[in-house]
């Protein structure tokens, strides 16, 4: 798609999220059943909870329809190599989701090339990559749904900071300018899971070169930032974030007890059976979790959980208890949240069956007969 194309396509999309915004309700599940209304506990000087950001999903990070050498091209439809298919947005939002957290792996399909004598790289991006990109926002919001931009080349970061600037730098560089005019519901996320060569002062000298090209183009879009240690919720005290800028949503991710959620798998524990669930495991939660609202309070600034789950491997019933567990701590504290994933390795949707895993959604958005 050519820069002409790509803005009408965008200004399109702002006009169809404008008539949805003016009459977007929260999201309502399956007339059989009805929602638990859970209120986020009431924290003396905590900030407003996101009201279109409360829960939501993260997407199309294991699709092969991106293509292991450059996605794959849309034509007029879809390819059947993708996984994740347009009506898959209004099934997210017709089971009571909000918003989809996107995960792009972009660095996979930008060129680089080299000047010989400076040795600067000029980077360019896959316009069939851009093209699917565009596919998702526009998708996404015509189903009702807010749409974070996420870029996912955490790995690539983590071995050199040096590179990541690089490419980050160009890379948010075209797509602040390609979504400017894009609807307020489309967010952007710098990088996922800062780490390795990220460190504390690294990441926080670098984000915001990163943000200030953002902001040349989108002055007031909302930004998220997450802290270094995988976006531990430990480290979340250590981002330092602009002062002057209140557009800036923080994030963290939770998968403690990794002993248990990501149990057999051989990067973090080959150990299997370990089980979950008592007193004290819950308390954990909320301590940890306490943590992160302590710090919103102190800081003034917005929190969304943006990754949780357990392994696909682990019995449902502990998977179900760990998930509802997690998903209620955060709402109480006034957390936006997005479960880890739609598909892959902790499912939430059968993608055999073509449905939701409902043990799995039940957990997420609880109902009553």
């Amino acid at each position: 798609m050519d820069p002409g194309s790509a803005r009408l396509a965008v200004a399109s999309l702002g006009i169809t999220a404008m008539v949805l915004a003016s009459c977007r309700q929260a999201p309502q599940p399956p007339s059989e059943t009805e929602q638990v209304d859970t209120q986020a506990e009431s924290l003396s000087g905590a900030p407003e909870p996101l009201a279109e950001l409360r829960r939501g999903m993260n997407v199309l990070y294991y699709d092969p329809g991106w293509g292991e050498r450059g996605p794959i091209p849309l034509g007029d439809t879809v390819t059947a190599a993708w996984r994740f298919q347009q009506s898959h947005f209004e099934a997210i939002r017709g089971g009571g989701f909000d918003f989809v957290r996107v995960n792009l792996r972009a660095f996979p399909h930008m060129a680089v090339d080299y000047d010989y004598y400076t040795m600067d790289a000029e980077y360019g991006i896959n316009p069939a990559f851009l093209e699917l990109v565009d596919w998702v926002v526009n998708s996404a919001t015509e189903a009702g749904l807010s749409v974070i931009l996420d870029g996912h080349d955490y790995e690539v970061c983590g071995e050199s900071a040096a590179l990541c600037r690089q490419r980050l730098l160009f890379f948010w560089g075209r797509i602040a300018s390609r979504y400017q005019d894009a609807p307020p519901s489309v967010l952007f996320e710098l990088l996922n899971e800062p780490l390795g060569e990220l460190d504390v002062d690294t990441w926080n000298a670098l984000f915001p070169e990163i943000l200030a090209v953002v902001r040349e183009t989108n002055p007031t879009r909302r930004v998220i930032i997450g802290s270094v240690r995988w976006s531990d919720f430990s480290t979340i005290p250590t981002l330092e974030l602009p002062e002057g800028d209140p557009n800036i949503i923080a994030t963290f991710h939770y998968y403690h007890p990794t002993r248990f959620t990501a149990q057999g798998n051989p990067r973090v524990s080959r150990r299997t059976g370990v089980t979950w669930g008592s007193d004290a495991d819950r308390a954990q939660i909320a301590s940890d979790f306490d943590t992160v609202a302590e710090w919103s309070r102190l800081t003034g600034r917005q929190v969304l959980l943006g990754e949780f789950g357990v392994a696909s491997r682990v019995p449902m019933d502990l998977r179900v208890d760990w998930t509802a567990a997690v998903a209620r701590e955060a709402e109480r504290r006034g957390f936006a949240w997005a479960y880890w994933a739609f598909h892959g390795s902790r499912p939430a949707w059968d993608a055999d069956r073509d449905g939701w895993v409902e043990e799995i959604h039940g957990a997420l958005i609880p109902r009553t007969p």
